[in-house]
């Protein structure tokens, strides 16, 4: 038997300007029109056509970015509002863990808050009466209980108003993103109520950010996006498709902030001065040696991409902190960099990557006349501004020949084993003693996604070996 169905369902609300549609509700009536006849432009559609059933004793995830109508559907099965079309049935007791506490009156106790909502979520007084020892328990305020609501914490407010919630005893148990209502012991205790519900045979209808409890506890999920269910089925795979489309759309993002950072390090460095002087100061040389050369115009810390001795800051005070720079570009541009791309195990631009992924830093420069003294460099940091990794071909003990026109380097990472985050990266051609070409400083941004949430920098390769006598159980 299907414990919840939803038919068709779309809601529709009307968008909220300054120049109001109706005045009173009486002229809204009067007109005989709420939405019907408002232009397109004056709605908006939470959800468009939505159906989807619950089989009784089955948990059910909803997943979707801000904004898709997850919250809205939940709001519907519950009852708290209507669908614009379509239906929605429910079957048994419904337990709505969303508006957390609502109903709850500040300035009398948590004990009468604790009767009146739940004869609000449909006890009776013997029921509550019989139960109250273990909601009181179960929210950890029994030092607390007589106290007024208004004198709680914002957490002690939510623990009361979930344990209320959560032993009405409901045949179907609707949660809105819950689990932050207290510390980490008490969000363990919640998820183990949420496996005794299950257990039990009750239907659970769980809206989360948190795709590892779909994946964990979910027999099916659905994806919606802008009101619009895009996916439907096994969890993991509809964890999987949203978040392939979650990772296209930070791709679109990093891609427009990589090209608005290169082209403002281009603006800012013509705005400074003409190309044929130093106005960026002096990319220092791996290899640890100290640049002697002296920056001609305005000077800035100018390490080289990986590390070095530390450059000159602009107000020409040495700095023992060779990364001090901030984004930027700078060089004579005798050897310019033309373009950075950053490449996926396909040899396709990417800004997106998955931890243990091969990654290829593509650099291709042009020389407005031949070089034989030249040094590519890549470091690469975290957005703290960490350095990770640092290195340059002269520091690999590559000594330049000659360097003519238009030619590229690339840098390959067989594994990029870094933990998820944000990285950003260095690259620079310059002298062996360091002066600057052309460098680009954390003007490139990429993020490492895992589904592995450790932490740090960098993730080795690694397995765990255990005795005969240590077990674990296996993820589904």
């Amino acid at each position: 038997m299907n414990a919840i169905e939803v038919a068709h369902v779309s809601k529709i609300y009307r968008r909220y300007a300054q120049r109001r549609q109706f005045a009173t509700l009486k002229s809204a009536l009067l007109s005989r029109s709420l939405i019907s006849d408002l232009k397109p432009d004056q709605t908006f559609s939470a959800l468009k056509d939505v159906s989807f059933t619950v089989t009784g004793g089955r948990t059910f995830g909803i997943i979707g970015s801000n904004g898709s109508g997850k919250s809205t559907m939940l709001k519907l099965v519950a009852g708290i509002t209507k669908p614009t079309s379509g239906s929605v049935k429910v079957h048994g007791r419904v337990s709505a863990l969303i508006e957390l506490g609502a109903g709850f009156h500040p300035e009398i106790s948590g004990r009468e808050n604790v009767f009146i909502n739940g004869i609000m979520l449909g006890l009776s007084k013997r029921e509550v009466a019989r139960r109250f020892d273990e909601i009181v328990e179960f929210a950890e305020l029994q030092d607390f209980i007589d106290a007024p609501v208004k004198t709680y914490s914002s957490g002690m407010y939510m623990r009361l108003g979930f344990a209320v919630a959560i032993h009405v005893n409901p045949d179907v148990l609707l949660v809105d993103e819950v689990l932050a209502v207290g510390d980490e012991g008490f969000t363990h205790k919640c998820l183990d109520k949420f496996s005794e519900f299950r257990r039990r045979g009750k239907t659970i209808l769980l809206v989360t950010h948190a795709l590892n409890l779909v994946e964990r506890f979910c027999d099916e999920a659905i994806w919606l996006d802008a009101g619009v269910a895009r996916a439907q089925g096994d969890p993991k795979r509809v964890v999987g498709a949203y978040l392939t489309k979650v990772e296209e759309g930070e791709e679109t993002l990093l891609a427009a902030t990589t090209a608005k950072a290169v082209e403002r390090a281009g603006a800012d460095r013509l705005s400074a001065g003409s190309s044929d002087g130093l106005s960026g100061g002096l990319t220092a040389p791996l290899s640890g040696q100290s640049s002697q050369a002296k920056p001609s115009g305005e000077s800035r810390d100018g390490t080289g991409a990986g590390g070095g001795a530390p450059a000159q800051l602009e107000n020409d005070v040495p700095t023992s902190n060779m990364f001090q720079a901030t984004e930027g570009r700078w060089g004579s541009r005798e050897i310019e960099i033309t373009d950075v791309a950053l490449l996926d195990r396909d040899g396709q631009p990417s800004f997106v990557f998955h931890s243990g992924d091969p990654l290829s830093i593509r650099v291709k420069v042009r020389a407005s006349r031949p070089a034989d003294d030249f040094v590519f460099g890549i470091g690469l940091f975290n957005a703290e501004g960490v350095c990770c990794y640092g290195t340059n071909t002269y520091l690999e003990e590559m000594n330049p020949v000659r360097l003519t026109g238009d030619a590229e380097a690339t840098f390959a990472i067989e594994g990029l084993d870094l933990v998820e985050g944000t990285y950003k990266l260095d690259v620079a051609i310059h002298k062996r003693d360091g002066f600057p070409y052309d460098y680009h400083r954390l003007l490139y941004t990429f993020r490492v996604k895992s589904r592995t949430h450790d932490v740090g920098i960098y993730r080795p390769r690694h397995r765990w070996e255990f005795s005969s006598n240590v077990t674990f159980k296996a993820e589904r």
